[in-house]
């Protein structure tokens, strides 16, 4: 494997961000189609504030043209969106893009308000520079990157017409070419693509919201922002062909790309909008090369400098480094096509982000403590030979060193990087959780720096993670301070290697003058004036909750996450009932995965074992949010995604509060015809909507729920696929094509939440075939288990490696259905392989984020539900470890807790956010049963 770039690991947009604003969505469409208001200039920036630098380019292009009669404009703190009085525009049709960096965009902006102004379609352009420079960022997704104004032409001919004006008012101003669209000329500013002009959307069968136009026919196609130009086949265009489109994949696939005249290049490592990194091979001698290319205008800053700077800063450094071994070797820097590439030998081996993943996953808990520890001396020296050399690396993370085979560590990716006689390039960039706070306040180029940066890499390396200490209002717990508290949490459930703690603290001091250097650090790994380790704290006995006081900070936790979620309801918001993240993806407001339901059923726990009066009045208004939204004619499949999942909440919360309108909605929710689905699975599919059917059932008694039990029973007995005597479900290609008959083992996709939904389904049918089949499932994940170092792992999907430990996938979730299985059928095959599972949830804890699918809070469950069923009070002290790690990733935002997901976003959602986290907590405080599972007769 070569070279990684770091800008996989630069700061993280979210997809909501200049995408979902660009093209589509209530954001920029509601403007271009707005009612009467005043004139722009009086307009103008209203709602956001003091008026921006463009917004008063705008203004007086209005003044001097006369025309602020014809136009409305509104602005948030994106986008300035400007509409015709006259006409509503169109829905969909061809929309230009004009492109420009922060350093041009006034300019670009007033060119193009010359041809716009006397036109009548209507327009956006982003509000500020800063915004601007947003668009521009090397970490922006490439379907949204450089949109800087768009145009929404009122017919075919306009478009075309417009294009050619823009394009020669904007001629020779500088920006960056838009790789979702279609550049109208050479070198042009102006790019065009076919899309939605007015925000629509439909859920995809993958339960996720997508912006859409529709087909000749009326059919819906989701209107895709990739980093190339697709525009559907019947949609005519009407520009003149002046730049050839770009070959499709397989086109390209077929002719073999020489970059410099030298370079072969085999495949693409990745592409980001900064430009993509390739493997390849030196035709003149054979050799394996990288190469990196990069674009021009990609974080390009005031005075014109951009991302072909950092990479010809790299080539510098990489030449002052040649034949020392610490860095690849250079072969040419050379220009092709209009971009900058470097071509650099390729050094053998893994990132040590991979390294770190596969040999945990390999090698367990024990083996790789020992490995680590010499990785870690490893990096020492790394670091301390670069600064010998002058060298300051100023972006040192687990993605920029690479593992050779012989376990020698190399340096990769050093734009960043500063020599002693070298000019230093912008410092407000870096790696979140790596770079020092310093960096974003254009500190002085320092090595003190890269020894906070080495200290973050000796936590990855060690725990697996670097936690994510979100700022906090006020800020008035040191940032030294609560990376202390979250490796006393970590150490007590990994134990982390003798001295770690005490060098990792050393390394990253928030006062830079304070840090340890890596000479210090190598003193202290030789054993020189190491203090004796000091014992960790013990985890406390498990308490009911508001038992601890105030000053317990798991009860703290819960009290201030309650507060948060009471605090951002916002019952006259239409679209959302609480934030939500929509990094990966945006769902059906109303379902249990990231909408409503999923924080309404962790209130309703909340209220019944609490009493908490500021309670019910919040569950009845979120109720009835829920149910004017959710219709009961016909609903999605599945528990997550689906309409039963949501009919669960609202009968929950309606038998808490003595909602009797709630509990009837809830009923006639989870009665209404199902759309139809080729998906067994629990989250999307037939086993959710069983499952939801059992509980509701249970706590109903009514006959019609149980007969939609033993239909969805048979479905599923009907659909498993039978080898030996495992029972497996293959994805159908009708469900997901790209991947008809992948056989998933996990909960929420695989056997075992298909296998839970079966095993509860027996108990309602009474009936052997279904218990037959809950029984297979549990065979096929015996075959499939794969012991590493006493821990049970599974892969996601039968013959793969071994997957992290959580519940989507993992040990936690398959852990969950086999406890089950053990009690209902006392074979103790289950039962060990179950207690196995938590061993290794245990192992991989440091490693997690907080969350309920992917995290400690899923993982957590699991452990209680081992304590429940075993009577071993052991699994129950390792959740309370467990929710004492989350809660020491917390962050305080004045009477509110919040947390971080995966993505680094604060969000309410159940599967990603602090729900599913809160609903852990209060397990680990009362005897509770688990959210979206039945209890299980004996």
């Amino acid at each position: 494997m070569g070279m990684t770039s770091h800008a996989t690991e630069g700061t993280r947009k979210a997809d909501a961000g200049p995408e979902a604003g660009t093209d589509a969505g209530a954001g920029p469409e509601a403007g271009i189609e707005a009612g009467p208001g005043a004139g722009v200039a009086a307009d103008a920036g209203a709602g956001t504030g003091s008026m921006s630098e463009l917004e008063d380019v705008l203004r007086r292009a209005v003044r001097a043209t006369g025309t602020g009669g014809r136009w409305t404009t509104e602005s948030d703190d994106l986008w300035c969106r400007v509409a015709p009085r006259s006409g509503s525009g169109r829905r969909q049709g061809w929309k230009l893009h004009v492109s420009a960096t922060a350093a041009s965009a006034p300019v670009v902006l007033a060119k193009a308000l010359e041809v716009l102004l006397r036109d009548g379609s209507g327009f956006k352009f982003a509000r500020s520079l800063e915004r601007v420079s947003a668009l521009n960022s090397r970490a922006t997704p490439r379907g949204s990157a450089g949109k800087f104004l768009t145009v929404y032409p009122r017919s075919d001919a306009d478009a075309a017409r417009l294009a050619q004006e823009l394009h020669r008012a904007t001629a020779g101003l500088a920006g960056p070419r838009i790789l979702s669209d279609q550049p109208y000329a050479p070198n042009s500013l102006v790019h065009y693509r076919y899309g939605a002009f007015v925000g629509r959307q439909r859920l995809s069968d993958a339960g996720l919201l997508v912006w859409y136009f529709e087909d000749p026919d009326g059919n819906p196609v989701e209107d895709r922002r990739t980093g190339q130009y697709t525009p559907p086949e019947w949609a005519v265009s009407p520009f003149p062909a002046t730049v050839p489109a770009a070959p499709r994949a397989t086109e390209a696939a077929a002719r073999p790309v020489v970059l410099g005249g030298r370079f072969a290049v085999r495949e693409a490592i990745r592409h980001t909008n900064k430009g993509g990194v390739y493997r390849g091979s030196d035709v003149r001698t054979g050799a394996p090369v990288v190469i990196k290319e990069t674009r021009p205008h990609v974080e390009a800053d005031a005075s014109g400098s951009d991302v072909r700077d950092w990479l010809r800063a790299e080539a510098r450094t990489l030449e002052k480094l040649t034949g020392t071994g610490l860095a690849p070797e250079p072969l040419a820097l050379f220009e092709h096509g209009g971009h900058l590439f470097l071509a650099q030998e390729e050094v053998p081996g893994v990132p040590l982000r991979t390294w770190v993943a596969e040999r945990f996953r390999d090698a367990g808990g024990e083996r790789y403590r020992a490995e680590a520890t010499e990785q870690v001396a490893r990096l020492v020296e790394l670091v301390a030979a670069a600064h010998a050399r002058g060298c300051v690396l100023r972006d040192l993370t687990p993605g920029n060193v690479m593992v050779r085979p012989d376990g020698e560590l190399r340096l990769i990716d050093l734009e960043l990087a500063v020599l002693a006689d070298d000019a230093a390039l912008p410092t407000r960039v870096g790696t979140p959780g790596f770079s020092p706070p310093e960096r974003l306040l254009d500190a002085p180029v320092s090595p003190t720096g890269d020894y906070y940066s080495l200290g973050a890499t000796v936590c990855f390396v060690l725990a697996g993670k670097v936690p994510n200490l979100l700022a906090e209002e006020p800020a008035d717990r040191p940032a030294q301070e609560r990376l202390a508290d979250w490796l006393t949490a970590c150490d007590a459930s990994f134990r982390l290697p003798d001295g770690m703690r005490e060098l990792i603290l050393g390394l990253m001091r928030d006062d830079p003058a304070e840090r340890w250097s890596p000479d210090r650090a190598r003193r202290f790994l030789r054993g020189e004036a190491r203090a004796p380790r000091s014992p960790v704290p013990a985890a406390p006995a498990p308490v009911p909750c508001g038992a601890g006081g105030a000053d317990d900070p798991v009860d703290a936790a819960v009290a201030g996450i309650v507060r948060h979620l009471v605090d951002t309801m916002t019952p006259a918001d239409g679209r959302r009932l609480w934030p939500v993240s929509t990094t990966a993806g945006e769902t059906d407001p109303c379902t249990v995965q990231q909408g409503a339901a999923g924080v309404l059923a962790v209130l309703t726990r909340y209220f019944e074992v609490t009493g908490d009066p500021r309670l019910p009045e919040p569950i009845s208004a979120a109720g009835r949010w829920i149910a004017e939204r959710a219709g009961t004619r016909s609903t999605r499949p599945g528990l997550h995604f689906g309409g039963r999942g949501t009919a669960w909440a609202l009968y929950d919360a309606g038998r808490a509060v003595g909602d009797r309108a709630l509990t009837d909605h809830a009923l006639a929710l989870a009665l209404a015809p199902q759309e139809p689905t080729p998906s067994h699975d629990i989250t999307h599919g037939t086993a959710g909507s069983g499952l939801a059917a059992v509980h509701l059932w249970r706590r109903t008694g009514d006959p019609r729920l149980a007969a939609l039990v033993g239909e969805a029973a048979d479905r599923l007995v009907a659909a498993a696929r039978m080898e030996g005597a495992g029972a497996s479900w293959p994805v159908p290609a009708e469900a997901v094509p790209q991947e008809a008959g992948k056989r998933y083992l996990g909960f929420a996709h695989g056997a075992s939440g298909i296998g839970c939904f079966l095993l509860a389904a027996a108990s309602v049918t009474h009936r052997p075939e279904h218990l037959a089949a809950a029984v297979a499932a549990g065979e096929e994940l015996v075959a499939h288990a794969v012991d590493v170092g006493g821990a049970a792992q599974w892969p996601a999907q039968a013959g793969d490696v071994p997957t992290a430990a959580y519940w989507c996938h993992g040990s936690a979730g398959i852990g969950s259905f086999l406890v089950r299985l053990w009690r209902a059928t006392g074979d103790d095959r289950f039962g060990d392989l179950a207690r196995r599972a938590g061993r290794a949830v245990v192992e991989r804890a440091s490693r997690a984020a907080l969350t309920q699918c992917h995290g400690l809070a899923g993982n957590g469950d699991f452990l209680l539900d081992l304590a429940e069923a075993t009577g071993d009070p052991a699994h129950r002290a390792r959740a309370a470890e467990l929710a004492r790690l989350i809660v020491a990733e917390r962050s305080l935002r004045g009477r509110h807790v919040v947390f971080p997901n995966e993505y680094g976003d604060v969000t309410t959602g159940w599967s990603d956010g602090s729900a599913g986290i809160l609903a852990f907590l209060l397990r680990v405080r009362h005897t509770e049963p688990r959210h979206w599972m039945v209890q299980q007769p004996v």
